[in-house]
């Protein structure tokens, strides 16, 4: 589902919040600076600015300038990284919903899509490439034009930190890019992208004990005194590592499960009633509330769901009189499916709707059951 912003406001997500600054659209796609993009540019200042004020005494407070500068030459970067992405996913028809700027770094968020374990690692590797090629670009105006003072500063941090954001990036394990190649190549040898996805979320789990022991185990096993900034870069990237390999080996837990979601097997059985019916009706086609009642109007879709306490409350002498719309509570527009639906498509279509009920029709728009989505959710994580 795409979501819209309303011009001259800040894009919103779902539950209504700001997502960030609106930076325009690049190519189609939509480009927002989040709100935590200014956490990480203060954090630069802080740390890299008094580190620029002892290498650069001259400077004095506009080192603090240029750690800014430092800043958005990092945002530059990650920008070009994962338009990289979805320049790249556009040749595959990927539909691209946005570019999110953020604490993180940034991520590019597609629509439904087909992928193929080729397809997804050429988008994957896409990124990294991009900033390689910056870094090469860096190098070669480093090593030519050979800048000095403010410009040499900011052109060799251009090429360093494209350089370790390209290598960075390939390490083999969600959330980063290369750990699609080890996505694909489990799901090229097993056929099952959800095993892939499971195997690679235990390999970024790996990366991040291996990038612990190295920046802060060794050092301390070692008896050399730690780098406290190093040390504290190291336990929010490992962090943030270890947060997305984790949702990386839940999500492919879920979505192995996504078979198991099919409308016909998870629905109640259910029946529909037209909303020119009366409560006695409902009473006599289910006199102790089973199967349930669909109230349908008059065009035969789905509206309402038939309370059966409220139907039974009704005085016998009045139940032929009040109409079963009295005892039923609306369902929300769309709430129907066809029986046959399954899996992530149906998934898909009910996260968008804003009710828990829906009502399942057969090939012929009948009223055959009632789907509840607590049953999706126990089927999908088995609890």
């Amino acid at each position: 589902m795409t979501e819209r912003a309303t011009r001259g406001r800040a894009p919103r997500n779902r539950n209504g919040r700001s997502e960030g600054i609106p930076l325009g659209r690049i190519a189609g796609i939509r480009v927002v600076l989040a709100y935590s993009w200014f956490v990480i540019a203060a954090f630069t200042v802080i740390v890299y600015g008094p580190v620029l004020e002892r290498q650069e005494p001259g400077l004095g407070i506009a080192a603090y300038y240029v750690a800014f500068a430092y800043a958005l030459l990092l945002l530059i970067s990650v920008l070009v990284h994962e338009l990289a992405h979805a320049l790249t996913a556009k040749i595959f028809n990927w539909p691209t919903e946005k570019i999110v700027l953020n604490l993180w770094g940034g991520h590019t968020q597609f629509e439904g899509f087909t992928a193929t374990p080729g397809r997804s690692v050429l988008v994957a590797l896409a990124g990294p490439a991009a900033n390689l090629l910056l870094a090469a670009a860096g190098w070669l105006v480093v090593s030519t034009a050979e800048p000095t003072g403010v410009a040499g500063i900011l052109a060799n941090i251009f090429v360093w930190a494209n350089l370790l954001i390209g290598i960075f990036n390939v390490l083999p394990g969600l959330p980063l890019d290369g750990g699609r190649l080890v996505e694909s190549a489990v799901w090229k040898a097993t056929g099952s992208q959800e095993k892939g996805t499971v195997a690679a979320g235990w390999a970024g789990r790996i990366i991040v004990v291996a990038l612990a022991a190295w920046f802060v185990l060794l050092p301390l096993l070692s008896g050399e005194r730690p780098n406290v900034s190093l040390m504290l870069v190291t336990v929010l990237v490992g962090g943030f590592l270890w947060m997305g390999a984790s949702a990386s080996i839940q999500h492919g837990r879920l979505r192995s499960r996504l078979h198991l979601v099919n409308a016909a097997a998870l629905a109640e059985p259910a029946i529909g009633i037209p909303e020119s019916a009366s409560v006695a009706d409902a009473l006599r086609l289910a006199p102790d509330g089973s199967p349930a009642l669909v109230v349908c109007g008059a065009d035969g879709r789905p509206q309402a769901l038939v309370n059966p306490g409220a139907a039974a409350a009704v005085p016998a002498g009045a139940a032929g009189s009040t109409p079963v719309t009295a005892v039923s509570h609306r369902l929300s527009p769309g709430a129907y499916v066809p029986e046959w639906s399954q899996g992530q498509e149906l998934v898909q279509y009910l996260s968008q709707l804003e009710g828990h009920e829906y009502a399942v029709v057969d090939q012929d728009g009948r009223v055959t059951g009632v789907l509840y989505q607590s049953s999706v959710v126990t089927a999908i994580t088995g609890k």
